[in-house]
């Protein structure tokens, strides 16, 4: 697959991710809420997630950002659910590497739709849009 070609499928992942959010919404029932935003470019996120036996069973977002913010909101939602909160932290910093345009050890972790961000990398400005949702659930694991 040639790199445009690759460039407009990462595009179109990102477009849906963005238009058709996954896990968007809160939980009722969610342990843990944090919310976040990021004052350069208005981006805001309300993250909720419950977490049981050191495992993250559920995630939800609500907010209002750019298509990379929205998106990797997203994924990051999708992503996590169902992983123990290590996993969730070790996926935390590899999309940080990746995003960073960094070498990065995927360790055996599935980045799924992730990968579809790592072109972010070339614009500074974009990366707090794309790691504000990951701050946010790092922020909320810690606590």
């Amino acid at each position: 697959m040639s790199f445009s070609n690759l460039d407009q499928l990462y595009r179109q992942v990102i477009m849906d991710h963005y238009k058709n959010p996954r896990n968007k919404g809160s939980l009722e029932d969610g342990n843990l809420t944090i919310d976040m935003n990021n004052p350069t470019c208005g981006d805001r996120i309300h993250l909720t997630m419950k977490v049981e036996d050191g495992k993250v069973t559920d995630a939800k977002f609500e907010g209002e950002g750019c298509s990379i913010s929205m998106a990797s909101a997203s994924m990051m939602t999708q992503t996590i659910i169902g992983k123990d909160v290590e996993t969730a932290y070790k996926l935390s910093h590899v999309f940080s590497e990746m995003i960073q345009g960094k070498e990065y050890d995927e360790e055996d972790l599935d980045l799924g739709d992730m990968e579809a961000l790592q072109g972010v990398s070339k614009f500074p400005a974009r990366i707090k849009c794309a790691t504000l949702a990951w701050k946010a659930m790092e922020k909320g694991l810690n606590e």
